[in-house]
């Protein structure tokens, strides 16, 4: 059944509000009057609508959650015009409703021609509007008003969900480059290894080497790429300590990486503390077992990149192709921090940091904190309520697969990003063999179990030998959210884990002064690459 609104219905409506005019127009004159005022009004209506709709739109999509998708928020907004307009018998918006619910059950199931050609704009639909008055003699039916207004929004609702997924994925590009300015530095000291004998150095100073092993030494170990990074985690531990001369930092890296890095600390030495820079093809493993062990992980975590690309559908491989963009899905110093009893034989404890932190308190607390024959100190959980600070197992894992049941999914998960180990212990036990193992049946589960990471199958390698520790001591979650200003002075490590790392354009600009506030503003290298400002 069609529903229309005709010009007599408003004129005679309105005949009582109007005044007796001195002379009676003629008959086609009323009727010309009465259609202007029934257009004007049906229409000043309907847009008054529209917009009530379309604030609606606006507060379900940025409460993300109030309605199902698709067209789930209708009724809420046909809620609302009812509201507004009443619902009295006889009311041309109450005729409107009815239509209304009646043609938005059908809305997922306009073709999409039509819901494209719906207009873009107030105006547009207002023009849309007069036209129909104008065409249908003054009637309109309201099953097209009904059909052409669910057709806009569901244009309006699409245009914002994928105005946001282009957002999304911008950002998310933005957040896997490496900036100009970081790039820049690498190649300038690179260059300057290769033309100042001071930027090759012994790092550090052979006077210094024997406290490299000292267990009196407070041992921080760093495994990254990111030179920009590592200076500032050493800068920020350094300029915290109460004793930075008991502070020793093992910088591990990869061969590419290890010339800027090398050139760095030679210049600019974190003194008194000592800082010691090796990369990968420097460690002169002598056990055949070592050497056996670290290539395996080598090999699994490039066997895992390459079935991770090709399994899948084409959904589904587009989806992994953009979880492998992340650097630090493959990145293989991740995978390596495994085998920091290998790195170090000598040592028996050590601190280890991400390279996305900033200290700002003393670490000695965190060195001499007692793991109660547990391999790992890390934040996890408050001593009392049992409350996660960060993620749990099941943020990480898949409990929908068997494998992995024999695990509590509300159990707190901790991160390598600030931790205490105790090298002694781990090498008491096959946690590196537990690890690889798992990593393995993560690949030939089709990658079922967790979406590639480091840190998954630590969680299960370590489970059981993690003693939780105060949760200030680590702060996560900086490259998500600006943390509460009280909580950040209170916290002695803050890590920018997250997608907008600080040494990025997509950081937070309040939190990268922050970060940037522990290199020095005059140094030529960062003032010549334009990573801090000329002063």
């Amino acid at each position: 059944m069609r529903v229309y609104i005709t010009a007599a219905a408003a004129a005679a409506g309105a005949d009582d509000a109007v005044m007796k005019p001195k002379a009676t127009p003629q008959p086609h004159q009323q009727q010309q009057a009465a259609r202007r005022g029934c257009r004007s009004t049906v229409v000043t209506g309907l847009l008054a609508g529209v917009l009530l709709f379309r604030a609606a739109l606006l507060a379900v999509e940025a409460g993300a959650s109030l309605c199902p998708p698709a067209t789930g928020c209708l009724d809420w907004r046909a809620g609302l015009g009812r509201w507004l307009y009443g619902g009295s018998g006889g009311d041309a918006m109450e005729e409107f409703m009815k239509e209304w619910r009646r043609t938005h059950r059908a809305a997922t199931l306009l073709d999409p021609v039509v819901v494209e050609a719906a207009p873009d704009s107030l105006d547009a639909l207002m023009a849309e509007m007069g036209a129909m008055l104008a065409s249908y003699d003054g009637r309109l039916d309201m099953e097209a008003v009904a059909i052409k207004m669910m057709a806009m929004l569901l244009k309006m609702d699409r245009k914002v969900k994928s105005s946001r997924v282009r957002a999304l994925f911008n950002r998310h590009l933005a957040s896997l480059g490496v900036p100009k300015s970081v790039h820049c530095l690498t190649l300038r000291l690179a260059e300057e290894f290769a033309v100042n004998s001071a930027a090759r150095s012994p790092v550090p100073p052979p006077e210094h080497a024997p406290r490299l092993t000292d267990a009196s030494c407070l041992h921080v170990a760093l495994v990254t790429d990111n030179v920009l990074a590592a200076a500032v985690a050493v800068a920020s531990a350094a300029r915290s300590a109460a004793d930075p001369g008991r502070l020793v930092f093992h910088v591990v890296t990869d061969k590419k990486s290890y010339v800027p890095m090398h050139s760095w600390f030679a210049l600019h030495p974190a003194s008194p503390a000592v800082v010691e820079v090796r990369g990968l093809h420097q460690f002169d493993w002598r056990d055949g077992g070592v050497i056996a062990s670290v290539m395996r992980t080598v090999e699994e975590v490039q066997r895992s990149s390459l079935d991770y690309h090709r399994c899948g559908g084409s959904a589904e491989r587009e989806h992994r192709r953009l979880e492998a963009s992340k650097p630090s899905t493959f990145s293989l110093l991740n995978y390596l921090k495994i085998h920091l009893p290998e790195f170090f034989p000598e040592l028996g404890r050590v601190m280890l940091l991400d390279d996305d932190v900033v200290v700002r308190k003393d670490l000695t607390g965190l060195w001499e904190q007692d793991l109660d024959g547990n391999i790992i100190g890390a934040v996890g959980a408050h001593e009392g309520g049992g409350v996660c600070i960060d993620k749990t197992f099941g943020d990480h894992l898949n409990f929908s697969d068997p494998a992995v049941s024999g695990l509590l999914s509300s159990q707190c998960a901790w991160s390598w990003g600030v931790s205490i180990i105790d090298l002694d212990a781990w090498r008491r036990t096959n946690v590196t063999e537990t690890y690889q193992l798992w990593l393995e049946k993560n690949r030939e589960s089709g990658f079922r179990l967790w979406q590639m990471a480091s840190l998954p199958p630590a969680l299960i390698a370590f489970d059981g030998r993690v003693q939780a520790i105060e949760p200030l001591w680590h702060l996560p979650g900086l490259g998500w959210r600006v943390p509460d200003p009280e909580l950040a002075r209170l916290s002695a490590v803050l890590h920018f884990s997250g997608p907008r790392k600080p040494w990025l354009e997509v950081a937070f600009p309040e939190l990268r002064q922050l970060w940037l506030g522990h290199l020095n503003a005059s140094d030529s290298f960062l003032q010549g690459c334009g990573v801090v400002e000329w002063q």
